[in-house]
């Protein structure tokens, strides 16, 4: 018995000291969360797989687009980004990318951020015909105003709001008012929620801005409207992002595009492992909604949201990671 005993402390001694050893290669990792639902549930999916599967010793700071980004160029931390739209401040990231103090290492979502003007699925169905804003301006009797159902309405989000502004100038670009809608000021995130909520339940036909991805938008499947016309970067930056530019042109929505980002320092001594794991690891728009609406309907944290991707998506997931890490994850969940 005493052999035995002994054996087994010797064993736990050196699962120990392999854990140790495996933590300590890896180190103390900052992951930053963007405060947007997406961004919460990837910080928190990153920080349980490096953690359990790979012994790292990682948090989660909490932050913004903004100020991380720049920290990250500018300081050397937060160590990870996951989910960085580059986009919204091209200057910066490119500056940091050229100098080598933030490194791009793959897309957690690359179908890209995906804004524009949406109709509910069941009413593209039923209409093929409409495609496109073109095609949606030539019926305005299907998608009535509440006040003035002599006029189609599009559902606009609340002042303040970038997409907002640029729904403003398309709806003058492709002439809107003149085909007979109006732009509806829903007021606020809520008000235009609660747009597409009422639709929905009733079946009705609406037409509006949103993006992609969202909670709403894996509770009440939509479809995004083509512009008919390519997106011109120019034109875009020139007219139709600018509030008071008095002669907007037709242009199509950018694909926002969304990668990972690592500071220099933590670039340089990651295992491999890790950032292979950071490489592969990546989700559809489509999957993200549903997972969304799954935490709203149940209140989730992004580390309950995490879980229950881990526990419904195996097959998935298992893919980013060695078969090592993914026993140890697996032993965790």
């Amino acid at each position: 018995m005493k052999k035995l005993l002994a054996s087994t402390s010797l064993a736990v001694g050196l699962l120990g000291g392999a854990s140790f050893a495996s933590a300590a290669e890896c180190g103390t990792i900052t992951i930053a969360s963007m405060n947007w639902q997406s961004a919460e549930v990837l910080s928190n999916l990153d920080k349980i797989i490096l953690n359990e599967g790979y012994g790292c010793q990682a948090d989660i700071t909490v932050g913004d687009t903004v100020p991380t980004i720049t920290s990250m160029a500018e300081k050397g931390q937060p160590d990870i980004a996951p989910e960085a739209w580059v986009d919204l401040l091209p200057e910066i990231v490119k500056k940091g990318t050229d100098e080598g103090k933030i490194v791009q290492v793959g897309s957690p979502l690359p179908d890209g951020g995906n804004q524009g003007w949406w109709i509910p699925k069941y009413f593209a169905d039923a209409h093929p015909d409409i495609r496109t804003i073109p095609d949606l301006l030539k019926h305005r009797e299907l998608f009535p105003d509440p006040e003035d159902p002599s006029k189609g309405a599009i559902f606009n989000g609340p002042s303040g709001w970038g997409g907002t502004l640029v729904t403003t100038q398309l709806y003058k670009a492709f002439d809107a008012e003149k085909a007979g809608f109006k732009l509806v000021d829903t007021g606020s995130a809520a008000g235009l929620d609660g747009s597409i909520a009422k639709a929905y339940e009733r079946k009705h036909a609406w037409v509006g801005y949103y993006w992609a991805p969202t909670a709403l938008l894996g509770k009440y499947p939509m479809v995004k409207l083509e512009a008919g016309v390519p997106h011109d970067p120019a034109e875009w930056k020139r007219c139709n992002t600018v509030a008071d530019c008095p002669d907007p042109k037709p242009n199509a929505w950018p694909i926002d595009t969304i990668v990972t980002l690592l500071a220099k320092p933590f670039s340089e001594k990651a295992p491999p492992e890790v950032v292979d794991y950071l490489k592969k690891r990546s989700w559809s728009n489509d999957t993200v909604n549903k997972l969304m609406a799954w935490m709203s309907d149940n209140q989730a944290t992004g580390e309950d949201g995490a879980k229950h991707f881990l526990k419904e998506n195996k097959d998935e997931w298992t893919k980013w990671v060695s078969p090592e890490a993914a026993g140890k994850i697996e032993a965790f969940l």
